[in-house]
Parts: structure tokens; C-alpha cells; sequence
């Protein structure tokens, strides 16, 4: 009986090892919230002098699909498009109770999920935020989804269209 109760013992803890070990890795993308809104403020000088838009991408690094837009973010089509015309700034939310302050000053309804957008102008104008929960469900879409997105709100440069990707 003492051998069937040590080998239940061992088991429970190769499977509570085994389980810490096959965790989903997150990466940090969402800095500590205390750092949004310094970090809004560093964007808007940064896109006034490089004359692009701000993207502010409220999410949390618990949050699987806030990982899969960053991986969207950052692909080979996305990233060239996302760095020649937006300033990012990624805003953690916390477990919702973080910038909450910044999600209602910026039109963004939190209870409809993570991850949400907003875009800024380089001055600061709220142009575009995320009312349906569009990007809620990143694991469903494709990088495409994210390419579109981000090739309407690019800023227009002169003799462009808003819609030509590599104008």
C-alpha cells in the first residue's frame, strides 16, 4: 500500500514538472503599465518629426491573441509598412485594470476584448478606434487582415494613394 501511495506521489509531481515545462511561452511585448503614458508622449515627438502615425495597440502579454498581432505586426509583408508610417506603443492593460483611463480617452471599449487599436495622427487626433472587438480574435484572421489594416490608416504621402502599399 506505502509503494502504491509513493508511486501516486510521483506521478502528481512529473505531471505538475511536466506542465511547467509545456507552458505556452509569452513574450513581453507590453511594457509595465506605468510606462504608457510616457511612452504616448515620447511617440507623438517621434511622429511629429517623422511625419508618421501613432498605433497604439492596448493588449496584455497574458493575452494569445495580442502575441499573434505582434507576430502580425512583425512579418515580412507587415513590418516594413508598420515602421515607415506608424510609431508604435504598445498598452498593457493589465487584467483590465490598467490604463483604463487612456482605453476611454482614446475610444476604446475594453469589454469587448484584447487586442484593440487605435490610430493617432502625428499631431495627436484620434483618427480611427477599435469599437467591435475587430481584432479580438487574431488566431482566427491572417497576416492580411493586419496588412489591410494597416495600409488604410497610413498616412497619405504626397501624389499617393492611402490604399498603394509601397507608395
Amino acid at each position: 500500500m506505502a509503494v502504491k501511495g509513493f508511486r501516486s506521489v510521483i506521478f502528481v509531481a512529473l505531471l505538475l514538472l511536466f506542465a511547467g515545462i509545456v507552458r505556452p511561452a509569452t513574450r513581453e511585448i507590453y511594457p509595465d503599465p506605468a510606462q504608457a503614458k510616457p511612452e504616448i508622449a515620447a511617440a507623438l515627438k517621434t511622429a511629429a518629426q517623422t511625419h508618421r502615425r501613432i498605433l497604439l495597440d492596448f493588449g496584455g502579454n497574458w493575452c494569445g491573441d495580442c502575441q499573434v498581432l505582434d507576430i502580425y505586426f512583425h512579418n515580412a509583408e507587415n513590418r516594413p509598412i508598420l515602421d515607415a508610417n506608424f510609431v508604435l506603443v504598445h498598452v498593457n492593460v493589465g487584467e483590465y485594470d490598467a490604463n483604463l483611463d487612456l482605453a476611454a480617452r482614446y475610444g476604446i471599449p475594453l469589454q469587448r476584448g484584447v487586442p484593440a487599436l487605435a490610430v493617432l495622427s502625428e499631431t495627436g487626433k484620434l483618427l480611427y478606434s477599435q469599437k467591435g472587438g475587430e481584432f479580438e480574435s487574431m488566431r482566427r484572421l491572417d497576416a492580411s487582415a493586419v496588412t489591410r489594416f494597416l495600409v488604410q490608416w497610413k498616412p497619405a504621402k504626397q501624389g499617393c494613394s492611402v490604399m498603394v502599399v509601397n507608395c
